[in-house]
């Protein structure tokens, strides 16, 4: 497989954020989402054996690992990889840009579904059938750019009653949309999700890259 970076840091977002967590990011993605701000994974990494990644976690000493990218699903040795953190003892989440079939990671992975809104570009590709694949432990995440995303990451939460299925993540896009407007927009509709914020940028420069 191909892995662009693996470094030990704080969890930024999820139900997991602040937590110490190992990330393995893993190279390629098929989508190009307007405000993506890992678009060196793209191309960057090096081929690398499942069994040197194993090794690689390991020695940080750490009980949180997250599979994420680029879209990890491309890989095919990914839902092996899971498999075997998750039978090291580790608590293994994946995240995941949600336009392909989750089906294949073994039972126990965490999967962080990212649902595309309009405002990147890529909202025509969701594979909404991910929604009923989603296990128990999985997340369902918006990121949000403005106004029309928020409505209508809204009215998918509200028509697919997700709040009772799911923990459901609202995202403001990093220095675009102000945490303090969403917060606002999901008070005055009632809406039970959770507003998170990408932590890391918050304690580093939000440039910094394996943090």
């Amino acid at each position: 497989m191909k892995v662009t970076e693996i470094f030990h840091s704080i969890q930024g977002e999820s139900t997991h954020s602040g937590r110490p967590c190992v990330f393995v990011r893993l190279t390629a993605c098929d989508l190009r989402c307007r405000w993506c701000d890992t678009e060196y994974a793209f191309h960057e990494g090096s081929p690398t054996t499942v069994e040197t990644v194993v090794e690689r976690v390991l020695a940080y000493g750490c009980d949180l690992i997250e599979v994420t990218g680029g879209e990890p699903l491309l890989q095919p040795e990914t839902p092996d990889l899971c498999r075997r953190l998750l039978a090291a003892g580790l608590e293994v989440m994946l995240e995941t840009g949600g336009h392909r079939d989750i089906s294949a990671l073994p039972e126990g992975v965490k999967v962080i579904l990212d649902v595309k809104c309009p405002g990147s570009g890529e909202a025509a590709r969701n594979d909404w059938a991910n929604l009923d694949r989603l296990r128990l432990g999985g997340e369902v995440k918006f990121v949000i750019a403005d106004r029309a995303d928020y409505e209508w990451a809204r009215d998918v939460v509200v028509s697919r009653g997700l709040t009772g299925r799911f923990p459901v993540l609202f995202s403001p896009v990093f220095d675009e949309l102000s945490l303090r407007d969403l917060a606002g927009w999901i008070l005055t509709d009632r809406l039970a999700v959770r507003l998170q914020t990408q932590l890391h940028k918050h304690v580093w420069e939000p440039s910094r890259r394996g943090v």
